[in-house]
């Protein structure tokens, strides 16, 4: 990707916004865009973020003015991007979850693609193995219900039962005359009633032994029984009378003598009615049928034992029958099972090399795992439970978490247990581990990949901060993706153009014009502020802006009641020497205070310095063009808004003793004021100016940075109202 070439307008807040980003150009691989609460960076990633999804249902909007057209185009070198080749990383984006990418990196690119060759050619043959166990057994999902009835180990796979079974496949079978479901039902419903009604099913199971030790024809010895299943299975292998040809007979114990297969028959179907007719055992019947008829739920089943009453004696072991039956369905399709067994049987061999080759691979698994657990700092370690299933059965990576706190033993959980466990904090923490496999899983594709990291350490400690600051520099430095970053944090804007030694022209300051269109300006304020305004003390503008950060220095290293100090406070407050002070007179105090002014000059330093800033002020709003980012400009006309305000409040409260006053002026004007003028139409007015205007503003960037987020205009506006008030 040389060129990221974007074009919106009307999407979720952006009006309008047009940018280009030359990455080959200003040989970068990361831009950084500062964009103060409510600009465009919401706006900008989600855009990026529906794009990504592809969703015909949700496209970039106006979500306020739902009637413009929307415009959202994004080119990779004059091309339409691929919107697979966009990720857009929000911590607070709590349903992230890509530990399905594990897979996707855990192996080489050859030996995964071995592995999913052999895979698809095994999958293609059990899809038509499948058609015939579905039309045999009449199951609804016959592959997932064979696994789980013979799932004695959680890691057989249908291929693996099919090879366990294939050698109890029988060579001759009684088809059973139910479907599948109609006994071993989804909910398992007949089941439960089995075992709710054991006492009875009980009483009819024992009926049945007693019919069976009295029969003459049936026997029952210890655990073994001679009943109708033995019965029919002799019937079958007699029924073409060859064994009677041959010159056999059967003697039964009362000494009768069988010479044909219709007389066997006879005698076994007289005794299986004798059975099944007898008054007890159809007493012990009806009161299960009457049971079951109570539950609309079995109407199935009820049919099914309707028929053959004998199945509730195989019932008796439930699970048993259960995988009794499903060999039996085996065994229907028998030549079909032995094929498809053998034939994974030989490709297993080929799996389980390549699954050995891919162990020696864990590598980058191992060190994703090693990041995470060494840089962030929180009350768990990352451990992946099923390095083998992710490969063999092709599951979704399973990550568990030792929770640990100190001096006790960790204590495992799952993901759903651990977020509830854990602070916001560490929550997003969790989530940015989501975001590394995420972003691994793209490197073997990663030529077109843009990475959109939207306010990606917000409310993060300073640990995990630089954590994920140290992570993005990795990223940049291995010119394997393109990255935008976005932030509307002042501090982590300063730390991020410093950490990755970004040229100037990749920063960039966002800003929106009342017509909402955004514009990309280049950044400001990568360094030290102070530094700056020291360096330019001479233009108006940065000359007023130093008195905050030179009156700070004073008030560090030596008092706020020294007269160095009170002077210039009488430049931010009006005071009773304010009206009389000079621009030489501040001027004095920086070269006494600043040993790069010792020795330079100032114009017109007999100019009064109130009237200084006001005519400086004034400057500022006339200007056509005026730069949205400087910070001078902010200084100024919030400076000079306090100063108006307090004008306006002093004439209105002639009573005070502003030398009695020794903190926060203006709020205590304004609370006086409230007061005695409590329905007054400028308290709003007044409201705003203490809302807008911060009273301390530091060499600290945490102290300025809320009127670099302040939009000029409004500052502007409120200027304005305030000059004009009465």
């Amino acid at each position: 990707m040389k060129r990221l070439t974007i074009d919106f307008e009307n999407c979720f807040g952006i009006g309008k916004l047009s940018h280009e980003f030359k990455f080959d150009d200003l040989k970068s691989n990361t831009f950084l865009i500062y964009a103060p609460n409510g600009t465009m960076k919401t706006s900008f990633a989600r855009t990026f973020d529906v794009i990504s999804k592809n969703d015909a249902k949700k496209r970039p909007c106006d979500r306020v003015y739902t009637d413009k057209n929307s415009k959202y185009q994004i080119l990779v070198d004059d091309s339409i991007i691929n919107q697979e080749n966009i990720l857009v990383l929000n911590a607070e984006d709590n349903s992230f979850d890509a530990s399905n990418k594990v897979s996707s990196f855990l192996a080489s690119k050859d030996l995964k693609k071995q592995y999913d060759e052999i895979y698809s050619d095994l999958n293609n043959q059990k899809s038509e193995y499948l058609k015939k166990l579905k039309t045999v057994s009449q199951s609804t999902d016959c592959e997932s219900e064979l696994v789980n009835s013979f799932s004695e180990k959680s890691e057989y796979t249908f291929f693996e039962v099919i090879l366990k079974e294939k050698g109890n496949l029988k060579p001759k079978i009684e088809k059973y005359n139910f479907k599948y479901n109609d006994v071993f039902d989804k909910k398992s419903n007949v089941r439960k009633f089995l075992e709710k009604n054991q006492p009875i099913l009980d009483q009819y199971i024992s009926d049945y032994k007693k019919l069976l030790s009295e029969s003459s024809f049936f026997k029952l010895t210890g655990n073994n029984s001679f009943g109708t299943y033995q019965a029919n299975e002799i019937l079958k292998s007699i029924e073409d009378n060859s064994f009677f040809e041959a010159g056999h007979k059967f003697v039964l114990e009362d000494g009768t003598e069988i010479n044909n297969s219709e007389s066997l028959k006879v005698i076994v179907e007289a005794e299986i009615d004798k059975i099944i007719n007898d008054a007890k055992l159809k007493q012990s019947f009806d009161k299960i049928d009457k049971a079951i008829g109570a539950n609309v739920e079995l109407r199935s089943f009820k049919k099914v034992i309707e028929k053959d009453n004998l199945i509730l004696v195989e019932l008796e072991d439930y699970e048993g029958f259960q995988k009794k039956v499903w060999i039996n369905y085996l065994s229907q399709i028998k030549n079909e099972s032995e094929e498809l067994a053998e034939y994974y049987k030989e490709k297993k061999v080929a799996l389980e090399k390549i699954i050995k080759e891919a162990k020696k691979e864990f590598l980058l698994w191992n060190n994703i795992i090693k990041t995470f657990n060494s840089r962030f700092y929180v009350p768990f370690k990352v451990v992946l439970t099923n390095h083998d299933d992710v490969i063999l059965k092709q599951e979704t990576a399973t990550l568990e978490f030792d929770y640990v706190i100190r001096n006790e033993e960790p204590v495992r959980h799952k993901r759903d247990n651990l977020l509830s466990i854990l602070s916001k904090g560490e929550q997003r923490a969790y989530f940015i581990l989501q975001f590394l496999f995420e972003i691994e899983s793209r490197k073997y594709n990663a030529a077109n990949n843009i990475i959109i990291f939207d306010d990606i350490a917000d409310s993060f400690d300073y640990k995990n901060k630089f954590a994920i600051i140290e992570y993005i520099k990795d990223l940049h430095l291995s010119n394997t993706f393109r990255m935008i970053i976005l932030t509307h944090n002042f501090d982590f804007y300063r730390t991020i153009a410093s950490r990755l030694s970004l040229p100037p022209k990749v920063v960039y300051m966002a800003t929106k014009s009342e017509e909402r269109t955004v514009k990309l300006q280049n950044g400001q304020y990568r360094n030290d502020v102070f530094t700056y305004f020291v360096k330019n003390y001479d233009k108006p503008k940065i000359f007023i802006s130093l008195i905050a950060f030179v009156r700070n220095i004073i008030e560090y290293t030596e008092s706020n009641s020294c007269d160095d100090y009170v002077i210039l406070t009488s430049c931010l407050h009006l005071k009773t020497v304010s009206q009389s002070l000079k621009i030489k007179d501040v001027f004095s105090i920086y070269r006494t205070r600043l040993v790069k002014l010792v020795g330079k000059d100032i114009d017109n330093e007999d100019d009064n310095f109130l009237n200084f800033i006001v005519s400086t002020v004034d400057l500022i709003c006339e200007e056509e063009n005026i730069n949205e980012v400087h910070l001078e400009n902010k200084i100024c006309l919030a400076i000079a808004i306090r100063l108006k305000a307090e004008e306006y409040l002093i004439k209105k409260l002639p009573e005070l003793n502003l030398e009695e006053v020794t903190v926060n002026q203006t709020s205590f004007l304004f609370a006086k004021y409230r007061e005695k003028y409590f329905d007054s139409a400028a308290i709003d007015l007044l409201d705003r100016v203490n809302l807008m205007t911060p009273e301390n503003i530091h060499i600290n960037a945490f102290m300025f940075e809320p009127l670099i987020d302040m939009s000029v205009y409004h500052l502007k506006d409120l200027y304005k109202d305030i000059s004009n008030l009465n």
